[in-house]
C-alpha cells in the first residue's frame, strides 16, 4: 500500500450555510421544526432567506465543515461535493479552498433551474438558547455524479469520509457506494457519520447492509441515530448491538460526552466545559475532526475523544459551524 497523500477525503453536501440569529417566536411564526433539520423547495428557500436578519454566508455541509476542523488541526483533506456555476458556489469553492482543503469537482451548469438547479444552501435560524433551526434546499448538490470522482484521488487518502445525509438522492449514493469500492479494493479505511435520524428511518436498511458487509470501519453516531439504527431504546443497548459489528463505533451524547469501542475496548469522555452555549450548529462534525484527526496520527481512543470534545467546544462557543480559535492550540493545551 502505497503512503496516503490525504490522511481524509470526504463526500458531502456543498453547501452554503445563510445563517441569522432570531428571537423564538420567529420559529413559531414561520412554523419551523425547531431544532431540526428540514428539506425546504425553491419557493420555501425564498420565502425563509426573506424572513432572515442580517446573515453570514460560508461554506458549510456537515462533511466540509469536519473537514475545515481537520484542516485546522493539521491534516491533509480532499472534498467532493457538487456546487452549480453561480455566485454561492463561488463562495463555497473560494471558502473551503482558502482553509487549505482540496476541491477540484467540475461545477454543474445552470441554464435550467429543473435540470442544472443552483447551489445548495441551508438555511439557518439561532435561538437565543444557541438551538439552531436548519432548513434545506439541497440544489445542485444532490446531483453529484460517479463520473465525478477521481478512482485515483479516492485512493490516495488513509480515510473515506461519507455524509449519511448526501446517501437521500440516488446519484450521489451512486457516487459514495463507487468510492467505497475504490477506497476498500486501495485498502483504505471508510468512515461514515448518520447524520440525522430522519436518514436512518429512510436508508436504514442500506447502512446497516454497508455495516453486516464490514463496508464502515468507523462509525459515527449520536445517541438518537443510535438508537434509530439499532432499534434499542437505550444507550448502552445500542451501543452492545453495534460494538461488534464496526472496528470502531464513535457515540456521542451532546452534554453527556461520548464514547469509543475499538477491538472491544471502550474509552470515555465527558463534553469538555463551555462558559456559554452560543450555537450549536456543527457540534457533531467538530468532534468528528477532532476524533478522526487522532485516529489518522495513531492517537489512544481516549486522546481522539478529548480532541473531538475540545473541538466540539470551541464550535458551540459562537455563532457558526467552522472554527474560530486556534484549534491546534486548544487541543495541544487540552490534551496532557
Amino acid at each position: 500500500m502505497t503512503e496516503p497523500r490525504y490522511d481524509v477525503i470526504a463526500i458531502g453536501n456543498a453547501i452554503v450555510d445563510v445563517m441569522a440569529p432570531c428571537e423564538d417566536a420567529l420559529i413559531e411564526e414561520l412554523g419551523l421544526n425547531r431544532g431540526g433539520m428540514t428539506l425546504v423547495d425553491t419557493a420555501r428557500a425564498t420565502e425563509l432567506y426573506d424572513a432572515m436578519g442580517p446573515a453570514r454566508e460560508i461554506s458549510g455541509g456537515s462533511a466540509a465543515n469536519t473537514l475545515a476542523g481537520m484542516s485546522a488541526l493539521g491534516a491533509q483533506c480532499a472534498f467532493i461535493g457538487q456546487v452549480a456555476d453561480d455566485q454561492l458556489g463561488q463562495i463555497f469553492g473560494h471558502d473551503i479552498r482558502a482553509g487549505g482543503i482540496d476541491f477540484d469537482t467540475p461545477v454543474r451548469p445552470t441554464n435550467n433551474d429543473e435540470t442544472d438547479p443552483p447551489t445548495a444552501r441551508c438555511l439557518i435560524f439561532v435561538t437565543p438558547d444557541g438551538e439552531r433551526t436548519m432548513n434545506t434546499f439541497l440544489g445542485a448538490s444532490q446531483f453529484l455524479p460517479p463520473a465525478a470522482l477521481d478512482d485515483e484521488t479516492i485512493a490516495s487518502a488513509a480515510i473515506l469520509y461519507l455524509e449519511g445525509y448526501l446517501w437521500d438522492p440516488e446519484e450521489p449514493r451512486r457516487a459514495m457506494r463507487r468510492a467505497i469500492e475504490v477506497a476498500r479494493r486501495a485498502g483504505r479505511k471508510v468512515a461514515f457519520t448518520a447524520s440525522e435520524s430522519f436518514v436512518i428511518e429512510r436508508h436504514g436498511d442500506d447502512f446497516r447492509q454497508l455495516i453486516e458487509d464490514g463496508m464502515i470501519d468507523i462509525l459515527f453516531v449520536n445517541e438518537g441515530e443510535l438508537a434509530t439504527l439499532t432499534g434499542e431504546e437505550t444507550f448502552e443497548a445500542g451501543v452492545a448491538a453495534l460494538k461488534d459489528k464496526v472496528p470502531v463505533l464513535v457515540a456521542t451524547r451532546g452534554p453527556d460526552g461520548a464514547i469509543a469501542i475499538a477491538d472491544g475496548v471502550r474509552a470515555e469522555t465527558k463534553a469538555e466545559p463551555v462558559e456559554r452555549v452560543v450555537d450549536t450548529t456543527g457540534a457533531g462534525d467538530l468532534f468528528a475532526a477532532g476524533f478522526l484527526t487522532g485516529h489518522a496520527r495513531g492517537e489512544p481512543l481516549e486522546t481522539c475523544l478529548r480532541m473531538g470534545a475540545i473541538c466540539a467546544a470551541e464550535v458551540i462557543s459562537h455563532y457558526g459551524a467552522r472554527p474560530e480559535a486556534d484549534l491546534k492550540a486548544l487541543v495541544e493545551a487540552g490534551i496532557v
